[in-house]
């Protein structure tokens, strides 16, 4: 459970997030780069660039909403409802650059101002815009850190100012014919994805909204009220500029020559300017405010240096993380202007509207009882601003969008590297039950067949400390592509849920040591083999269930009834049947000879079988590079060259890079009780590979045991044999067809 903070200055939704995101919503673009928008588009493109930046903004503040009424939101605003969705490596991979986004969007805006600053003012038209951004930066600085009250209280003022600037500007002047032919030469007019690029932040004032949620008196309510509001007045001011600019001024050369062409178009132009810079410092305290909180937020989930989550003063005013925004965006602002900062934004912000909209997509479509926002967004209508978002990335610039998902990437790797533990619950569990559900019915429906055949080993003992090495051989049988279970019975008479649970943990860490991933089945019995039944009988889910079940060959006659009475229900089960036997207890797999024999009858389905096992052997770890042979023993009357001849051409078409050795009828003794030839042909062999028959119609339980005794007797002497029966109905052949 994740610590509640309360505290911070109680706004309302007009206060705390229409006004922060209309006044970053009517800032710099629409005043400093509209001319220049309906310039290189002309009016009906303009009009559809508006409609579709506006269009993905509306989503996203659909899902936005959607998100925020669905928990208590705290502060960090997106990266707040980001982490809690998605976790907390990908609520870091997307809360740094979104700190980075709005410290860099504060150099983006002042360097607005100090644009119309100096081309706006004679006396100033000397002046270096870089230094009048720093020392307007610092200005701001001051007002931000030490109370976000006062900055939202001059808000209002500022809102005033912009209100008087649109109606100058709506009532209309007449710039007469020299200010509309422009001075200087325009450069060649850009794409439309480019202009784009460039206007794109004039619409994400959203998030500087949302970045005040730690400070909102109900969240909850303030987001969807403020949020949609702003995203609309906006859609409908900006709808209205180009339309109003291109009356007044037509397709005139000024509009992409001329910066300040909105205030030359307007009848009281005195009235603009003060609104220019309004707007421009509005949206750059509403970043400078936004940003230290992300970082507050972060640091208190753990995930930033602990000192940047210190809070002051009534508000609990993020001191420390916005003196780190000043500098970035001190750094900003000597770095570039307005058009070389605005893509950056873009990119980053489109990237943070994506994951909000998948988050709601996500949230929505899995439907979990946790799921109760008081704001419904159909699960398609946030998943279509998650398509829109990620097709304009893609449109702006492929480079950039692979760079920013690299970032993201690099970010969140780190921090599933840190292996953190979230004091919160996301929805990554509910989605992989989700999307477990659907491909586990989907498999269900689908037939099995050779083709995509892969062991799902039920290893039975393998959980013990003892048989460590039968664990080794299942997991290196699997190498990680079929699904693994160590499974063990326990007694009845003292068993217990800490007990399973030890054995659970003992299991998961030594297979984690050895990059293993494996389930875990402790199960309780009267006694062992009824255990063991009971496991084959019953373990697995739909059509996930064990195909191969894996043991240790017996070693008396005892044992060896017991595994037979295993074997038998493993085989009615349709289960392939798998008996290691390791004769030495001090045998390191890494230190046996790299070479596996797989003695070869042709009969049946167990030859085939035997080779896939060996395949999928040699490309695991233990078993890498060794050597593979394929061993046989002539019938009598069979030709051992016309047998070599024929294993050789099946393997050249079978694709296997593996030696044959035919061994002659007359050496053979009985491939059933594995011979002295057979012994002595695979002495220097690290592990041997042999076929079982299945049991007998009505042979006992003891006397298939003896036939098992017998065979591992018989491979005495070699170090390890695995002893294999296909018996779960698929056609091995056609693994090597």
């Amino acid at each position: 459970m994740e610590t509640k903070r309360n505290g911070g200055y109680g706004f309302g939704a007009f206060a705390g997030v229409f006004t922060p995101s209309i006044l970053t919503i009517i800032g710099v673009v629409m005043y400093l780069r509209f001319g220049w928008v309906l310039g290189n588009l002309g009016l009906g493109r303009t009009l559809l660039l508006v409609t579709l930046c506006n269009s993905v903004t509306l989503l996203t503040g659909l899902s936005l909403s959607a998100l925020a009424t669905n928990r208590e939101v705290q502060g960090g605003g997106a990266y707040y409802l980001v982490s809690r969705a998605f976790g907390a490596e990908t609520g870091a991979a997307i809360g740094i650059p979104l700190f980075l986004s709005q410290a860099i969007g504060t150099a983006f805006y002042v360097a607005g101002f100090s644009e119309s600053l100096v081309g706006a003012l004679p006396a100033a038209a000397g002046w270096d815009p870089r230094v009048v951004g720093s020392a307007t930066l610092v200005a701001l600085a001051a007002v931000s850190v030490f109370s976000a009250n006062l900055a939202m209280r001059v808000q209002y003022f500022i809102m005033a100012a912009i209100a008087l600037s649109l109606v100058s500007f709506f009532a209309g002047g007449n710039p007469g014919a020299e200010v509309l032919a422009g001075s200087g030469t325009a450069a060649p007019s850009p794409g439309f994805w480019v202009v784009l690029a460039v206007f794109f932040p004039a619409v994400t004032g959203i998030l500087s909204g949302v970045g005040m949620s730690g400070n909102l008196r109900n969240p909850g309510k303030a987001i969807p009220r403020g949020t949609l509001g702003a995203v609309l007045a906006g859609y409908a001011i900006y709808m209205a500029v180009p339309v109003a600019l291109f009356f007044f001024a037509g397709d005139a050369p000024a509009l992409r020559t001329d910066p300040m062409i909105f205030q030359k178009c307007s009848r009281w132009p005195a009235l603009v300017l003060p609104g220019v810079w309004a707007a421009c410092l509005s949206s750059a305290l509403g970043s400078l405010l936004a940003a230290p909180r992300v970082l507050q937020a972060m640091s208190r989930d753990r995930l930033a240096p602990a000192f940047l989550g210190r809070g002051y003063g009534k508000g609990d005013d993020p001191r420390a993380a916005a003196a780190l925004a000043f500098a970035l965006a001190a750094g900003a602002v000597w770095a570039g202007g307005v058009n070389l900062l605005a893509p950056v934004l873009t990119m980053v912000n489109l990237v943070i509207y994506a994951l909000l909209n998948l988050a709601a997509a996500i949230e929505e479509a899995i439907g979990s009882a946790a799921w109760r926002p008081t704001f419904r967004v159909p699960w398609t209508v946030a998943a279509a601003g998650f398509a829109l978002c990620a097709a304009m990335m893609v449109l702006i610039s492929p480079a950039a969008s692979v760079a920013a998902m690299l970032l993201i990437g690099a970010i969140h790797w780190m921090m599933v590297r840190r292996r953190l533990r979230a004091r919160w619950q996301d929805f990554r569990r509910g989605l992989l039950r989700s999307g477990t559900r659907t491909l586990v019915h989907r498999l269900d429906a689908s037939p099995e067949d050779g083709r995509n055949w892969q062991p799902d080993i039920l290893a039975l003992g393998a959980a013990s400390a003892r048989r460590e090495w039968l664990g080794e051989l299942a997991a290196a049988l699997s190498r990680d592509r079929g699904l693994l279970t160590f499974a063990s019975v326990v007694p009845e008479e003292g068993w217990s849920a800490d007990r399973t649970q030890a054995t659970h943990q003992a299991v998961r860490e030594w297979a984690s040591k050895r990059g293993l991933e494996v389930f875990v089945r402790v199960h309780p019995a009267p006694d062992t083999w009824s255990g063991l039944r009971e496991l084959v009988r019953s373990y697995g889910f739909g059509p996930l269930v064990p195909n191969t079940v894996l043991m240790g060959a017996p070693k008396d006659a005892p044992t060896a009834e017991g595994i037979a009475s295993v074997a038998r229900l493993a085989v009615s089960l349709r289960r392939n049947l798998l008996l290691a036997a390791r004769e030495t207890e001090d045998d390191d797999a890494a230190g046996l000879p790299r070479r596996i024999d797989l003695w070869w009858r042709g009969r049946g389905n167990n030859a085939s079988f035997m080779l896939a096992l060996a395949c999928l052997l040699r490309r695991s770890r233990q078993w890498e590079g060794a050597a593979l042979r394929l061993c046989h023993v002539a019938e009598p009357g069979e030709d051992p060259a016309r047998a070599e001849e024929a294993l050789c051409a099946f393997l050249r078409d079978a694709r296997v890079d593996a030696a044959v050795t035919v061994l002659p009828a007359p050496m053979a003794a009985g491939l059933g009780g594995a011979s002295a030839a057979i012994r002595a042909a695979s002495a220097e062999a690290g592990l041997v590979l042999l076929g079982l028959r299945p049991p007998l119609e009505g042979e006992s339980d003891a006397a298939y045991g003896g036939y098992l005794l017998a065979c591992r007797r018989g491979a005495a002497t070699l170090p390890r044999t695995l002893y294999a029966l296909a018996a779960d109905g698929i056609d091995f052949r056609d693994v090597f067809a």
